[in-house]
């Protein structure tokens, strides 16, 4: 029987994916902020194949509420880091700014250190076994975006984050895979129904996308097809040309 945690289950691409592997007979521990959503999640399987933990990643007690999770689920197979927020703000208001750099950046780093170093001291790691460390950033991560500046800052940091631990665990010996989940639009609670998004993909495709990748054990995600597009063409705009490009909005 395989082990999952995901880190921020109570909504979107986090719940979902956490009742594919519970369907597929994973035994999943489930972590985020609200209670009654985790328990809701863990009363649709039989007893244990959920196992859930309050948790807000950008406590300093979120890693005591980590190492708890990890009790009640033993070592996991997968690490699954989905828990984070997006808005649009070209009012740059500082408290909307550095709530998002608090939560992508300092929690993410909080909770995906804490299980590298879990896994350096777990005896199981090193008996042959090797744990997939996933998280979800965004493909807003490949150049700013105006109107979400800590956002897309936050993914690229994100990336070059999970980018520089796989070269650190080669480097050490740390028996860790590293996988960058990359979605585009998806129809979840974080986009807010004020604004309108193109090429918006369902919470269960992406599920369908990321799972494939994941089995494939695919360094980089990045769905759908268009996305994959739309991010080889803007690797081709210049800096310069990037940051004259005003007409570039989500309303």
């Amino acid at each position: 029987m395989q082990t999952a945690i995901i880190i921020g289950a109570t909504s979107g691409i986090g719940r979902e994916l956490a009742v594919r592997l519970a369907e597929a007979g994973w035994t999943v521990g489930v972590a985020g902020r609200r209670e009654e959503r985790l328990s809701s999640l863990a009363a649709r399987f039989p007893e244990g194949v959920i196992r859930t933990q309050i948790l807000d990643i950008t406590t300093p007690e979120a890693t005591d509420a980590l190492d708890a999770l990890l009790l009640k689920t033993g070592a996991p197979d997968l690490f699954l880091h989905v828990s984070g927020i997006g808005k649009q703000n070209p009012q740059i208001d500082e408290a909307v700014e550095m709530q998002i750099i608090e939560t992508n950046c300092s929690g993410m780093v909080r909770m995906v250190s804490h299980f590298v170093n879990y896994v350096k001291r777990s005896p199981v790691y090193h008996e042959g076994h090797t744990a997939q460390i996933a998280v979800v950033t965004s493909v807003a991560g490949t150049a700013g975006l105006g109107i979400s500046a800590a956002y897309s800052a936050s993914k690229k940091m994100q990336s070059t984050y999970i980018s520089a631990l796989s070269q650190l665990s080669r480097m050490e010996g740390i028996p860790v895979r590293f996988t960058d989940i990359r979605p585009g639009f998806v129809a979840t609670e974080i986009l807010g129904a004020e604004h309108h998004y193109p090429f918006i993909m369902p919470v269960e495709k992406a599920a369908d996308c990321i799972l494939k990748g994941l089995r494939r054990k695919r360094r980089v995600i990045t769905f759908d097809w268009k996305f994959r597009l739309v991010v080889g063409l803007w690797h081709l705009i210049p800096r310069g040309l990037w940051e004259r490009m005003t007409f570039i909005k989500t309303q």
